[in-house]
């Protein structure tokens, strides 16, 4: 895929250089502040999902709705994110929905600032905490807007950059933390995208647990389907139903007509309650 997120271009350069059911208070305790209100019950997809820079069209939808995947990551929002979206409306939410898609909402936020790329929007070591709550206030508003309710997870995409860089690393929990913190208040479920060699890793590893993610999704590209055989940490982290896994990218895929360029993801995780 020629741009999703990021540029791919220059994420495949970072890489090389560094069914369905509802569980009531499944995993609350890791996903949820105390100074939350009550919450809904988490709505927990399993199975294959896929995610494509620019949400396919409605035809498409239904086209691809074949069984073989289950769920769909769709781009809500985040200056970073690198595709327009003309039909990720709440319209198109609803009618997907209907369709039986489980639905993952990706916001792409601002961006480390020793990242090697040019992004409109990267957070300094100073502006971390408010550029992360700023950023997960309007990932509120957009899931908001497109009908994703309260108790929805939205996942915040970190690309790869250099976990050694203490001061780096620490800024990106920060934002993080900050993140994570803002969606809680607003009772949001609060999830992490990023890469098993780094942004992921530094999630993982973080010795203070405090206001990190509840939910993991990381990306390891070895074409294997799983979230537990290849799962590269600590093992009783993330394991109430709060993991996935991307494990192939760039498929081009044909189904019912309609071909879309996907990612393809193993999915044990929450997904968007919709209404």
């Amino acid at each position: 895929m020629s741009r999703h997120r990021l540029s791919r271009k220059w994420r495949y350069g970072a890489w090389a250089g560094a069914g369905a059911l509802t569980v009531a208070g499944a995993g609350i305790a890791a996903q949820t502040s105390m100074a939350a209100p009550a919450w809904p019950a988490q709505k927990t997809f399993t199975g294959r999902a896929f995610d494509a820079c620019t949400a396919p069209s409605l035809a498409a939808m239904k086209a691809w709705n074949t069984g073989y995947y289950g769920g769909a990551a769709v781009y809500i929002g985040g200056k970073n994110r690198g595709c327009a979206q003309p039909n990720l409306t709440a319209s198109w939410v609803k009618s997907v929905n209907s369709l039986g898609w489980k639905l993952i909402p990706l916001y792409v936020g601002a961006q480390p600032p020793c990242q090697k790329s040019a992004n409109p929007e990267k957070f300094t070591t100073a502006n971390a905490a408010s550029v992360g709550a700023a950023n997960a206030n309007d990932a509120v508003a957009k899931a908001s807007a497109l009908g994703m309710k309260p108790g929805s997870p939205v996942y915040l995409d970190i690309e790869p950059y250099d976990i050694a860089d203490k001061a780096c690393n620490d800024a990106v929990l920060t934002y993080v933390r900050s993140f994570t913190k803002t969606l809680r208040a607003k009772t949001y479920r609060a999830g992490f995208y990023g890469f098993s060699s780094s942004s992921a890793k530094a999630v993982a590893t973080a010795a203070d647990r405090t206001d990190l993610p509840g939910n993991l999704w990381y990306a390891l590209w070895d074409k294997q389907e799983t979230t537990v055989a290849d799962w590269p940490w600590n093992p009783k982290l993330y394991t109430d139903h709060s993991r996935a896994h991307q494990y192939m990218v760039n498929s081009k895929e044909t189904r019912g007509g309609h071909t879309i360029t996907v990612d393809r993801n193993t999915w044990d995780a929450p997904v968007a309650l919709v209404g």
